[in-house]
């Protein structure tokens, strides 16, 4: 009995590691949102505070910037639902293994553990890809801010 509840536990570990990765990415991507949030709404401010005298220049910078911002969320919130779809893909896959080392070796059970835990691991990829998309596109959007003072 007691080599059974260890096997479970080693068994259920891997997925559970993994929902803690996930869980700071998540962390990280939550942070880069509020941020984008607080650029969207300060360069909105600031375009509604220019005025006729104002530069045209710094107009266009705000117009051009703040599809790119939206965009930026966009990415942003495609790779929180990613980690957070690959969370319960992982957790998922800890009540399957769990199962099939409780209620007996099944091949149904192996595939399901498998399928869950793969899928969970694509999805993570996934919010990666995302992730890297929004990083290039924050840095497009700062060398148009900086355009004219680089």
């Amino acid at each position: 009995m007691h080599e059974t509840i260890i096997e479970i536990i080693k068994g259920m570990l891997a997925p559970g590691i993994m929902i803690s990765a996930c869980g700071l990415l998540l962390l990280g991507m939550n942070n880069k949102y509020s941020l984008v949030v607080n650029r969207i709404r300060t360069l909105n401010s600031e375009f509604r505070d220019l005025s006729e005298n104002d530069s045209e220049e710094r107009s266009e910078s705000i117009r051009t910037q703040l599809p790119l911002l939206i965009l930026r969320m966009k990415l942003i919130r495609n790779a929180v639902w990613l980690y957070t779809t690959a969370i319960a893909m992982f957790i998922f896959s800890i009540f399957s293994i769990g199962l099939y080392l409780i209620l007996g070796k099944s091949l149904l059970l192996t595939v399901l553990s498998l399928t869950l835990f793969f899928i969970a691991l694509l999805a993570v990829l996934w919010g990666v890809i995302h992730a890297a998309k929004e990083v290039r596109l924050g840095f497009d959007i700062l060398k148009i801010e900086t355009k004219n003072i680089l």
